[in-house]
C-alpha cells in the first residue's frame, strides 16, 4: 500500500529517531518532518540523511511569543527550505499580545512564501481557522496543507476555493466532528499525516507505518477500496509536490 506522511514530529521520537528513519526508508514513505522552532530545523537537518524525508522549517504558533528571539533564524532559512511547518495560528489560550504577535508573524510568512514561490506549508489552525484562511491569498504561489483541521464545516469550502489540502490523521476518524469534516472534504484534497509521536495507538506512539490503519478506516468512511484510496492519495501527493 502506498503511504505518505505530511506531518511527522520526527525530532520528538528522541532515541527512536534512527529507528523511525529506517522504517520510513524501508517502506518508501514520503515524509515531511516538521519542526516547532527554526533552531530545531538546523539540528534535524544535520541528523537526517534520507531521500524519503523532507525537513520542514517551522515555528509553532504557541511558541512564537516565548521564543521570539528566534524569528530571525526563521527568515535566515526561508529561502533554503521548500517545506515549511509547523506554522500557523493557535487561539486556544491566547492573550491579546500573543494574538498580535502570531498574526503579524503568519502574515509576513505567507507574504514571503508567496513571493518566493513553490513552498509547501503544513499549517496549524486550532480555534483560528477563519483567521488562517482569511490571511491566505486567493492564488497562493505554493501549496497549503491544513494539518488536523478541526474548524467549522462552512470554512472548508473557503479553504478549498483557495486551493488548500487537508491532512487527515487517525484520531480524526474516531471523533464525530472529525468524521463530519472528512466527509465534507473532497477526496482529491485529502492527504495523510501521522502527527507522531503526539498521537498514540494501541498504547504506544503512532508511527508512519501505522498510516495503513488510517487508510483502512478512511476507506470505510469514504466507501472506497483501500488500494484505490491509496492510489488517489498518492495522486494528491503528486499534485501537492509538482512544480
Amino acid at each position: 500500500m502506498l503511504l505518505h506522511d505530511t506531518h511527522l514530529h520526527l525530532d520528538l521520537y528522541n532515541k527512536q529517531i534512527q529507528e523511525i528513519v529506517k522504517e520510513i526508508d524501508n517502506n518508501h514513505i514520503f515524509t515531511i518532518a516538521v519542526t516547532n522552532l527554526p533552531i530545531l530545523y538546523e539540528k534535524l537537518k544535520k541528523q537526517i540523511n534520507s531521500e524519503n524525508i523532507k525537513i520542514a522549517l517551522g515555528f509553532h504558533p504557541e511558541l512564537i511569543t516565548q521564543y521570539n528571539k528566534y524569528v530571525d533564524v526563521m527568515w535566515k532559512y526561508i529561502n533554503e527550505s521548500r517545506f515549511i511547518g509547523e506554522v500557523g495560528l493557535d487561539f486556544i489560550n491566547t492573550t491579546s499580545k500573543d494574538y498580535e504577535i502570531q498574526i503579524s508573524f503568519f502574515k509576513k510568512l505567507i507574504e514571503l512564501c508567496d513571493k518566493i514561490g513553490n513552498k509547501v506549508l503544513t499549517v496549524h489552525s486550532r480555534a483560528s481557522e477563519e483567521e488562517v484562511i482569511s490571511i491566505l491569498p486567493n492564488s497562493f504561489n505554493g501549496k497549503i496543507v491544513l494539518h488536523w483541521y478541526s474548524g467549522s464545516l462552512k470554512n472548508i469550502d473557503l479553504a478549498i476555493n483557495k486551493g488548500c489540502f487537508f491532512s487527515i490523521n487517525y484520531p480524526m476518524l474516531f471523533s464525530k466532528n472529525g468524521r463530519k469534516i472528512i466527509e465534507k472534504i473532497p477526496i482529491d484534497r485529502l492527504l495523510l499525516e501521522s502527527d507522531g509521536p503526539l498521537i498514540r495507538i494501541e498504547e504506544r506512539t503512532f508511527r508512519p507505518i501505522d498510516l495503513n490503519k488510517t487508510i483502512s478506516k478512511l476507506a470505510m468512511l469514504k466507501n472506497i477500496g483501500e488500494i484505490k484510496l491509496s492510489e488517489i492519495l498518492a495522486q494528491n501527493l503528486d499534485c501537492l509536490l509538482k512544480l
